[in-house]
């Protein structure tokens, strides 16, 4: 008697959709995850959006030996992502669905995971965790993890209204009849951020929803591409316009279906995430740029109410009252640094004459009441950092302001700061010191009076040589005599001998090159490269980047 060939319990039951364009350097690796995903995928549907690379010929020999893989080939381009994902749901024949960008790939076990938990909890939707990997360092970031560190069953979309937040369509699963019952599709054509919009109408419709904790997508992000993801094309206002556009329609889409909460909710996640974003990148961009994206978002924003408002992060909110006080451009600097994670407030503070702290004095209807009672730990601290390369003892100086009394009532005690690895999350150094306070006459940036001094300053030996080399970024634990503390970053302050690369002699690698520099939120960070063959290294690639 033979033995029974074993059966997968949940066999034959997904379609993955994988679409591209022009893409033949990354399809094949994308439907060969999928089809590895072993025998839960019943069909693999490449939708293939009229390549001209030869795409579609690979993947037509692809299909040759693997009769799970079904070619879909459109005749005319559609200019974006959601047509061809919609021309995927219309083939798949398996009783789930799901979808995968022909750059990205499935990491092993996803498909089991998802369903295992969409059958198992009798859900229409099953989401994990999406990881965003930098190539070519391959750092991995968790996108949303909060919505996925445990298991879970959303029994409606508005008892969490935290989904909203993650309007990726790819690490998910659907019920392909659940999609098809209620007409969801994406927008047709050339729709930039198809996704919100997708997302926006599944949970317009109200359905179950389990979370796992397993990592169900690696979502590749190539940013020396020559063709960038629509994510990180951002440098023509379109993008900024689009994404808008998107926003829009996905509050609609809510609105309409009843689902005020999710719809309050996705308004304060535009204003915590899109605004704070593009509002870092704002002083890296042209005129005509700043005038045209300052002018959108203004009249998008006048769409707002005050509960809209209420629901976002300060930061967020800070951002968006000074854009809709001021019909021109104005402090992008201080507005980049209010953007960035975490929030810094820098100097001035002006108060009205109650007292009442306010952006500034020619811009009094921006209030910040609110930094007189959030707890210190959340507060939006100002620490200016100075590095200054050194042959014998290369020092760090921090400078932490004032901030409406708040600073001084906590008592500035000490300063751990971390140098951390950009490409895996290390730290690599940690030096601790005391803050000491400041001569109060000696400060003109501040108005706060009363408080006994201005600023605080702390000063360490660093020892870069036992960084190594790579890019570092320098983290700060801010800790108060009262016991509270606060998590921050530094502002990189330039000035002469400030952020330029300096050869430093060094005993255990000969030579250090030293490159302290401000991120694109105007944070501290360093590149070193130790030793010759490292400096050299970073020279030739310097010089390749000028003959291109």
């Amino acid at each position: 008697m033979r033995a029974q060939q074993a059966i997968h319990p949940h066999q034959s039951q997904v379609c993955v959709v994988v679409i591209g364009y022009d893409d033949a350097a990354h399809v094949a690796d994308a439907v060969r995850s999928a089809l590895a995903q072993g025998p839960a995928v019943r069909e693999v549907v490449a939708v293939d959006d009229c390549s001209t690379d030869g795409s579609a010929d690979l993947l037509d020999r692809l299909a040759l030996d693997e009769p799970r893989l079904k070619v879909v080939r459109r005749k005319v381009n559609s200019g974006g992502c959601g047509s061809p994902r919609n021309d995927g749901i219309d083939a798949a024949t398996a009783p789930y669905v799901m979808f995968l960008d022909s750059d990205d790939v499935l990491p092993p076990g996803a498909v089991d995971a998802l369903l295992d938990a969409a059958a198992g909890r009798a859900a229409e939707v099953a989401a994990g965790l999406c990881v965003r990997r930098e190539l070519p360092s391959g750092r991995e970031v968790p996108w949303q993890p909060e919505l996925y560190t445990k298991s879970a069953l959303v029994t409606r979309p508005s008892r969490r209204t935290r989904l909203v937040h993650d309007t990726l369509c790819v690490n998910k699963l659907y019920r392909t009849d659940f999609l098809r019952e209620h007409g969801i599709r994406f927008p047709e054509g050339r729709f930039p951020y198809e996704d919100f919009v997708f997302t926006a109408r599944v949970l317009a419709a109200g359905p179950r929803i389990a979370l796992i904790p397993d990592t169900v997508y690696v979502w590749h992000v190539r940013r020396s591409a020559e063709r960038l993801s629509i994510s990180l094309d951002r440098a023509d206002v379109d993008n900024w316009r689009s994404r808008i556009a998107a926003h829009a329609l996905s509050y609609d889409i809510l609105l309409a279906a009843g689902e005020k909460r999710l719809a309050r909710a996705a308004r304060a996640r535009f204003l915590d995430h899109g605004l704070r974003m593009y509002a870092r990148e704002l002083d890296l961009r042209g005129a005509e740029y700043r005038r045209q994206w300052w002018a959108l978002t203004r009249a998008y924003l006048a769409t707002f109410d005050a509960g809209d408002f209420a629901l976002a992060p300060a930061p967020g909110r800070v951002v968006a009252q000074v854009v809709m006080a001021s019909e021109e451009p104005r402090d992008l600097t201080r507005i980049k640094e209010v953007a960035a994670r975490p929030a810094r407030l820098r100097p001035p503070y002006a108060r009205l004459a109650d007292g009442t702290p306010v952006w500034s004095a020619d811009l009094p209807q921006v209030t910040l009441e609110h930094l007189l009672f959030r707890p210190v730990s959340l507060l939006p601290v100002a620490v200016d950092a100075e590095l200054r390369p050194r042959a014998r003892a290369t020092r760090l100086r921090l400078r932490l302001h004032e901030l409406y009394g708040r600073m001084a009532d906590a008592a500035p005690a000490a300063v751990d700061a971390e140098f951390v690895n950009r490409q895996d999350g290390t730290v690599g150094l940690t030096v601790t010191a005391a803050f000491l306070p400041d001569d109060a006459d000696a400060s003109d940036d501040s108005s706060d009076v009363g408080s006994g001094t201005n600023s605080w300053t702390a000063e360490a030996p660093l020892d870069l040589a036992a960084l190594g080399s790579g890019t570092w970024d320098l983290r700060l634990h801010v800790r108060f005599h009262d016991g509270t503390s606060r998590e921050t970053t530094a502002h990189a302050v330039a000035g002469p001998g400030l952020l330029r690369r300096s050869v430093v002699p060094n005993g255990r690698h000969g030579v250090l090159l030293v490159q302290p520099y401000a991120t694109h939120a105007g944070a501290l960070a360093l590149r070193l490269a130790p030793g010759w063959r490292g400096m050299t290294a970073v020279v030739r690639r310097r010089v390749k980047r000028l003959l291109h």
